[in-house]
């Protein structure tokens, strides 16, 4: 005898995969273990159990799984992943012509099999000579809005952002290290899903809203990762932020030891510009003194204070690499928009406002641009268009392989990209880019200052431009005029030090004609090993906001940096 229901779900699963490769295979997976399989809006969702009747799992329950064979489905995947534990949902990232794209995201049950996964199906060799790339996938709630005015605090800023946007969860707001009365201008903008941080972006592109007559710029906000918790029950050492540039180590150590009612509580304190790192000898202390004071005032400023957060020394030491001392020690005060405040992860040394995703280029595919949703660890990976294939993509997106420089212009190159290709063939580091902006009269105008690690001064253009786009595009010419690298392509690097031709103003606001970004390069500036830097340019002081501790000990970094 037919069971009617029992009918019906066959018919529905074999829809489900009607044409597509492996099609039989697919089937008697979805026979075997009775999880339904669904493709909607360029992926392929195999899940969740057909016993679940519980709420979605936790965030930290989600791999990215990378490196996938073209023609590799679930019927390979879903074996080698539900032995390290129960699998809740798998989905696979299609293209129209049936072949998968190279990635997936696979999530369990809880988080101890996730990260299970990661550690033992790292470089798993699917086929032969094929090894997968699994690390740990972050659902991407926040973005960073900058351009925003100084004097607003962060009450007007959650509530413009809720005319503008919907979703809105919270607004985080930091005060300027110079004047604690004001922002720095710019905030983290908290969503409730990343659905509907995804779409505000959207909504947000430079151009299409202003906030208090404003432009402003938005993007991504780098996550924070997730740090063993065995790891994290040893921590001994307290982050405290917002603090006054005049508040001495000695002040801050004098402090911790009279809440706690103790005299030597506290090791020592490493204070570096408006933040400090607090070691103490005693983890229960450090915890009884993070209660204490988190939230107080401390000469007349309200301090933040929480656990350090453990980082990679392998990341730290990327970042510092090639870097002065100079660059390392001291921290430029009118800089406040430092990478350090830009990023959740200060030390990954991210450029905000990057260019094509590091994924697109490892792992080339179909549509416009990862879509934000992506693993922890993969450098730049956030520079998406929201998550990816889960309905946030409009209808107009181009849908063809994806070439790294040349998506949507023909062979034309941005300047940004030929200067980082010079710096990566010449091993100077991935340049960075820092923005700011100034009001002159009805318009706002905006310049990036540029920071090439090897090189141990900043270069800060001649002119202000009326876009973001057009500021950036302008920046990286006139380094590459600095630099005597030709439009065209970066040429091998010369021998000796090079310098403009021509000294640099230090300050570009002093009454400059406004003029068009896309500026021709000064003629006669060429690559001569006989030139040094001008005396005028103007001084890199920014520094990486970890704290090196002790040889053997690790590393740390605020467990607080939106």
């Amino acid at each position: 005898m037919t069971v009617p229901g029992h009918t019906t779900n066959m018919e529905e699963k074999q829809q489900s995969v009607s044409g597509t490769p492996n099609e039989a295979n697919l089937l008697k997976l979805m026979e075997r273990t009775g999880y339904p399989m669904v493709q909607e809006n360029g992926q392929r969702k195999y899940g969740p159990p057909p016993d679940w009747n519980k709420q979605t799992p936790p965030r930290g329950c989600e791999i990215f799984v990378g490196k996938i064979p073209r023609d590799c489905y679930e019927d390979e995947l879903v074996p080698v992943f539900e032995r390290v534990g129960k699998l809740y949902e798998l989905r696979l990232m299609m293209d129209f012509s049936g072949s998968n794209r190279g990635y997936a995201f696979v999530m369990y049950t809880n988080r101890a099999d996730a990260q299970k996964a990661v550690r033992e199906l790292n470089n798993f060799e699917i086929r032969k000579g094929r090894l997968l790339g699994v690390c740990t996938s972050v659902d991407n709630c926040r973005l960073f809005v900058g351009g925003i005015p100084k004097t607003k605090n962060r009450e007007e800023i959650l509530q413009e952002m809720k005319k503008v946007t919907e979703g809105v969860v919270d607004v985080i707001v930091y005060p300027s290290a110079v004047d604690k009365s004001k922002n720095r201008g710019f905030a983290f903008v908290e969503y409730e899903s990343h659905r509907a941080a995804a779409m505000a972006r959207r909504k947000l592109i430079p151009g299409r809203i202003q906030l208090w007559s404003h432009q402003i710029a938005v993007d991504w906000a780098e996550p924070e990762q997730d740090v063993d918790p065995d790891t994290m029950s040893k921590v001994k050492i307290l982050y405290v932020r917002n603090l006054m540039l005049s508040t001495t180590e000695e002040t801050i150590q004098k402090f911790m030891n009279s809440q706690l009612g103790k005299e030597n509580a506290v090791e020592r304190v490493k204070k570096i510009k408006d933040y400090a790192f607090v070691h103490f000898k005693d983890r229960d202390d450090a915890l009884q003194a993070m209660d204490l004071t988190n939230n107080s005032t401390l000469d007349g400023a309200r301090v933040e204070v929480v656990l350090a957060k453990p980082v990679d020394k392998n990341d730290y030491r990327n970042y510092t690499r090639g870097k002065s001392a100079l660059q390392q020690d001291e921290i430029e005060d009118t800089l406040e928009a430092q990478l350090k405040h830009l990023s959740f992860e200060a030390f990954t040394g991210y450029s905000l406002y990057g260019d094509q995703t590091m994924l697109n280029q490892i792992f080339p595919q179909s549509g416009r641009e990862f879509q934000g949703r992506t693993a922890v660890g993969i450098r730049g990976a956030l520079r998406g268009r929201g998550r990816g294939a889960a309905g946030s993509r409009g209808a107009g997106n181009q849908r063809t392989t994806f070439v790294p420089g040349l998506m949507g212009r023909g062979l034309r190159r941005y300047p940004q990209e030929i200067l980082d290709d010079f710096c990566q063939k010449n091993g100077l580091g991935s340049p960075m880019y820092q923005l700011h902006s100034t009001v002159n009269g009805e318009a706002q105008l905006f310049l990036y200052k540029v920071t090439i690690p090897a090189y141990p001064n900043q270069f800060q253009p001649n002119k202000l431009c009326r876009t973001v786009d057009d500021a950036k595009c302008y920046a990286a010419e006139f380094v590459m005029s600095q630099l005597g690298i030709p439009m065209d392509g970066p040429p091998e690097m010369p021998t000796g030090p090079v310098v403009a031709s021509a000294p640099v103003p230090p300050n570009p606001y002093q009454g400059r004609p406004i003029g068009p970004a896309y500026a021709s390069i000064p003629s006669g500036v060429s690559a001569r090993p006989d030139l040094t830097f001008a005396s005028t340019m103007p001084v890199v002081t920014s520094a990486p906001p970890s704290y090196v501790m002790a040889p053997g000990e690790p590393l740390y970094i605020n467990d607080n940096l939106h």
